[in-house]
């Protein structure tokens, strides 16, 4: 890194300039589609970006500099790696305390046996809440929208099946009436239960392909259900996942925790902000955050803003809502 100083209008102004070897990099995933990573990575940095032969080039103030160098790097080890780049990917890495280590995609990432692709970790939050799955029997993932809860979750139980780990995969949603009537919905009990469960069966249509779901749901290998089903049962070398958690009831939480059986792990995913249940102090989620804290094998993992891996703007939105609760509006 070197610096220079120059006259602006009586004012003096330092400016920082420094390079990043790209050395052994694919220019084109480095650089996105016309250029697309290296604007968004002049915009969330402040610092001016150059790709100049085999060097990504940048100048600004100390500040813009510091911050572009780790994420510029951590883009370039990325690439090296194999693994693609996009300017979502970028925006996280600025948001990373540690951008050097969010490339992490070798560590804590999924390579499922027979399945369509890998599972990487996009932020260290993400890597963190897969290496706590992977060390607890019981983890609670919170969080907003787009963190990758669910996705994670289903993942991890997907890759404890293939390798024998558990027998069978449990995933289990509450069916709680968002403004909205089950009675007037169309169809049987399964037509009006599917959609509250649709978003476990697209988790797991992105890992594993759709005949081979068929034959392990028809085998009930993996279980997809509602809630108000697990009571009365004992899951046993099982990876058991409660989605939407935020929405079952303290009595349907105790239900559910006490299922736990020999060789089995649970996963419980919630977003405390959308709570659906007529009183929020009913929810099982918050209930079990005030009392299970310093159980040995009980895990919690606070996913924030900076993990949302969906389209960036899922980000500024629940930044804004966040903003205007603290606000009181």
């Amino acid at each position: 890194m070197s610096e220079s100083r120059s006259e602006r209008g009586g004012e003096r102004s330092d400016v920082v300039t420094a390079s990043v070897s790209v050395e052994g990099a694919d220019l084109q995933m480095l650089a996105g589609v016309n250029d697309g990573n290296l604007k968004e990575l002049e915009r969330a940095t402040g610092a001016r970006i150059a790709l100049r032969g085999d060097h990504l080039s940048m100048s600004g103030d100390h500040d813009a500099i510091a911050r572009a160098e780790g994420v510029a790097a951590a883009m370039v080890a990325m690439v090296r790696d194999g693994k693609s780049v996009s300017a979502d990917d970028v925006l996280r890495l600025t948001l990373s305390e540690r951008p050097a280590d969010a490339p992490g995609a070798t560590n804590g990432g999924l390579v499922l046996p027979g399945s369509r692709r890998g599972v990487q970790p996009k932020t260290p939050g993400q890597a963190e809440y897969l290496k706590k799955i992977g060390e607890h029997d019981i983890v609670v993932g919170i969080g907003p929208a787009g963190t990758g809860k669910t996705y994670l979750a289903v993942a991890a139980a997907v890759d404890a099946l293939m390798r024998k780990r558990v027998r069978r995969i449990v995933l289990a949603r509450p069916a709680v009436e968002a403004g909205e009537s089950l009675g007037f919905l169309p169809g049987d009990m399964q037509a009006k239960i599917d959609p509250y469960l649709r978003p476990l069966y697209d988790a797991l249509d992105d890992l594993i392909p759709f005949e081979r779901i068929q034959k392990l749901i028809e085998a009930r290998t993996i279980e997809v259900a509602p809630l108000a089903f697990m009571r009365g049962r004992t899951l046993g070398d099982s990876f058991v996942i409660l989605d939407e958690a935020q929405n079952a009831t303290g009595a349907q939480m105790k239900m559910f925790l006490t299922r736990l059986g020999v060789n089995s792990k649970i996963v419980i995913t919630g977003d405390k902000t959308q709570v659906d249940l007529p009183r929020r102090e009913d929810s099982g989620l918050m209930q079990i955050e005030r009392i299970l804290h310093g159980i040995e094998g009980i895990s919690f993992h606070y996913f924030n803003e900076s993990d949302v891996v969906r389209h960036r703007l899922v980000r500024d939105i629940i930044r804004a809502y966040n903003e205007d609760a603290a606000g009181g509006g």
